[in-house]
């Protein structure tokens, strides 16, 4: 029986208070989940000895996540996650140009995506949902977006993510949680040990602005492949220029069955595999952490202390008639889910 509480989490400079939201299971792992940003900002579950640490990058306060400099640490990202490039698309015959806030792209949603709005919450069976109106024209999107979240854990140890999401206009809609992971717990250093398999044969690769180029380019024989387990950090110096591209892996995978990857640390015998209803796998190895930035344990967070694995419809392809549609039409619902299973390997 997985019991669900709230406590506050501080407040913005304008009085709105936000809510940590704290979800403990039956089988030892608890989950806290802020208001702000529908944020995961903590991840508990056991080693192997049944000895409880943090896996998830992330804050202390509410100060870290307001902050400019905060790295989307667990956010619930949209109303488009990854980016569009040169912020701009064209949907019925009409182009909208939207926040640029990477260079000339747009990246996760623009300037002030659903990662930097207080949601509402509600407990929910085993969980708490969360729910957020993103208006007309909000950072350039057409159409009113209802979206709810709805973060539930099981007796597993299995964190489920289930997005829903309606819209009074046609417009364009990919939501994924942004997580930061470090099996050996936040703030203990690299993950390069951390063993890594993802079910896919291609991805998409990027150019130097980190946009897919549209190929669907095949994994063997490049430092891409991890159809069979390899440490992440084996192969991330290589002579590649897609890893330079990148400053390392921050690519989309495309991937196949639902079973989308599976990481383990081989030092406390935590594995993670996430599960999703997506087409898509970012895989970010933390390629821009430089040490700025303490986390929950007040330990610095540097370049390759954390990975995320965001499953998603692949970026751009509002611009990429080649890709998987992202298009929403009013009387259609978004649905995805996500399920983050936490286990023990020998």
């Amino acid at each position: 029986m997985t019991s669900i509480d709230s406590t506050p989490f501080g407040e913005l400079p304008d009085g709105t208070k936000i809510e940590k939201w704290t979800l403990a299971g039956a089988g030892g792992a608890s989950v806290s989940i802020l208001t702000w940003g529908a944020t995961i900002q903590s991840v508990l579950v056991p080693d192997r000895d049944g000895r409880l640490g943090n896996v998830a990058l992330g804050f202390a306060d509410l100060a870290g996540y307001t902050d400019p400099a905060n790295p989307y640490f667990g956010a619930t990202v949209g109303r488009y996650a990854n980016r569009i490039a040169g912020g701009a698309f064209t949907l019925e015959g009409q182009t909208f140009k939207v926040t640029q806030n990477e260079g000339q792209n747009t990246l996760h949603g623009g300037a002030q995506g659903f990662d930097k709005r207080v949601w509402s919450a509600s407990a929910a069976d085993s969980g708490v949902r969360m729910s957020y109106t993103s208006p007309d024209g909000e950072e350039g999107f057409p159409g009113t977006v209802e979206t709810t979240v709805t973060f539930t854990l099981d007796d597993r140890n299995r964190l489920h993510i289930e997005y829903r999401a309606t819209t009074d206009q046609t417009t364009i809609v990919n939501l994924t949680n942004h997580t930061y992971w470090n099996l050996a717990g936040e703030g203990s250093g690299t993950v390069d040990d951390h063993l890594l398999r993802v079910n896919a044969a291609h991805y998409t690769p990027v150019d130097s602005t980190l946009i897919p180029t549209g190929e669907l380019a095949p994994v063997a024989g490049t430092p891409f492949d991890f159809r069979a387990f390899h440490p992440i950090g084996e192969r991330l110096r290589d002579d590649h220029p897609q890893l330079a591209a990148g400053r390392g892996y921050d690519h989309n995978y495309v991937l196949i069955g639902t079973v989308a990857a599976v990481v383990r640390d081989p030092g406390n015998g935590r594995q993670l595999t996430i599960e999703t209803t997506e087409p898509g796998l970012q895989f970010y190895a933390g390629n821009f952490l430089d040490g700025k930035l303490r986390g929950t344990s007040g330990r610095q967070y540097r370049q390759g202390d954390a990975f995320a694995l965001e499953t998603q419809h692949f970026p751009d392809s509002p611009n990429q008639p080649s890709f998987p549609s992202t298009m929403l039409r009013p009387g259609e619902t978004y649905t995805s889910t996500t399920v983050h299973a936490f286990s023990i390997f020998e």
